[in-house]
């Protein structure tokens, strides 16, 4: 997410035009000219979330097994940041069942909008259309707001694909990729954060290790990226569909027994736009959240050792 605060749209101005647009809360007024393309949340269908329901409930209960605590952690009547760490390549798969048991217990009608990378959109259209169908919005500063402001909660993976693709070594790790965006945007709307941690998933993919490096020096040589993208990581990883692959390709998960939890909410002592320039509390509040995440997966895999 980027922080530039130049780029924020007033939130008082977000509300007015989001009553006089639509009359349920959670509509949003970004409306582009082409639909499915992450910049409204208009195009989230509960229709279609629940037509995916009895095939993500086949794999929550016999594909990946999960077992699941801590969801009376969230807070019943305002909206909140779910921050999570995944696993397991773009399948995610533990992402996948923290949507469907929000379904089942609050509902397809209740949104949660997930902030995504905008080269879905470009690489994968047809993907990026049924995940903005399920919820998903363009990693942008100003849909976080607006979808906080018109009384929705919202999930974001701060590590991105450097924490999807994360070392198979380094699965007990949280990772945030160094990235502060998911702070300022509690701190400036005033919400808290959720914590969402899992454990399992990580063996759908046997990421060995990310080449990154070397393939930005291979690129330097003239080795163009694959869509003519930066794609961030280059792992080297063992599943399915290809067996031994490079490259951040689609995947389909490994069956895994997937642990996930809700941790509890991390509230803020100082909110508001005022306190992003005191560049110490933003860091404080960073390092807060990811210790206390790193303290909630460590207990986890205890627990389920």
């Amino acid at each position: 997410m980027g922080s530039d605060e130049s780029r924020l749209p007033p939130l008082a101005s977000d509300l007015r035009l989001a009553q006089r647009r639509a009359p349920l809360k959670h509509q949003l007024p970004y409306a582009k000219s082409q639909p499915w393309q992450g910049w409204t949340l208009r195009d989230r269908d509960p229709a279609v979330i629940q037509s995916f329901m009895p095939f993500y409930r086949w794999a929550y209960q016999h594909y990946f097994r999960v077992q699941t605590d801590g969801w009376e952690n969230i807070p019943a009547a305002a909206p909140c940041l779910f921050v999570g760490s995944h696993n397991g390549g773009l399948a995610a798969p533990d992402m996948h069942m923290f949507i469907y048991d929000w379904v089942q217990r609050f509902g397809a009608e209740r949104p949660v909008y997930g902030l995504m990378h905008p080269q879905v959109w470009s690489v994968f259209p047809r993907l990026g259309q049924v995940a903005t169908q399920f919820g998903a919005v363009r990693s942008h500063p100003k849909m976080a707001i607006a979808a906080l402001a018109a009384g929705a909660s919202v999930l974001v993976y701060p590590g991105g694909a450097q924490d999807a693709f994360r070392p198979h070594a380094q699965r007990s790790r949280i990772c945030f990729a160094d990235r502060r965006g998911f702070i300022k945007l509690a701190l400036r709307q005033g919400v808290p954060i959720v914590p969402t941690i899992s454990w399992g998933a990580h063996d759908t993919l046997i990421v060995l290790e990310d080449c990154y490096a070397q393939a930005c020096q291979l690129h330097e040589l003239g080795l163009p990226w694959l869509f003519n993208r930066d794609p961030e990581v280059f792992p080297i990883y063992l599943g399915l569909p290809w067996g031994l692959a490079i490259g951040p390709l689609p995947n389909l998960p490994l069956p895994s027994k997937i642990y996930t939890r809700v941790g509890r909410p991390i509230y803020f002592e100082r909110t508001g736009r005022s306190v992003l320039k005191d560049s110490d509390y933003v860091e404080a509040c960073y390092y807060h959240v990811r210790d206390q995440m790193q303290s909630e997966l460590d207990q986890l895999i205890a627990d389920t050792a």
